[in-house]
């Protein structure tokens, strides 16, 4: 039989995904098998920090929110205000809260004595 020559469809595959390693270190962006186990263990990373990453954000305005509204001189929690805010069907989410907590405390603090009354 005759020798086939391999045409550039390997190579092409392979640097589209050194392309992708461009920026590790060492033998993590140079060898081609290594740098495909970096790939999957990078993007498997990439999705599970996404949801972490929603998770933290909760926390931080949860922190920050309650923080605030502790600070108020009154005896309130984080929880029965947001209780509160559901029975008097005030629709705003803990971003909204959070934002308005660092911006503008005077605002919140509206908010939360209108919900006391």
């Amino acid at each position: 039989m005759t020798r086939i020559k391999r045409g550039y469809i390997a190579r092409r595959r392979r640097t589209k995904i050194r392309l992708f390693a461009s920026s590790f270190r060492g033998a993590h962006s140079r060898l081609t098998r290594t740098i495909t186990q970096q790939k999957i263990r990078a993007l498997v990373s990439a999705h599970r920090d996404r949801d972490r990453q929603k998770r933290d954000f909760r926390r931080l305005w949860i922190a920050r929110i309650n923080a605030v509204i502790r600070g108020s001189g009154v005896s309130y929690s984080y929880s029965k205000f947001i209780n509160d805010l559901h029975k008097r069907q005030l629709l705003l989410n803990r971003k909204m809260l959070a934002q308005i907590a660092i911006s503008n405390r005077n605002c919140l603090y509206m908010i939360f004595n209108e919900i006391i009354k």
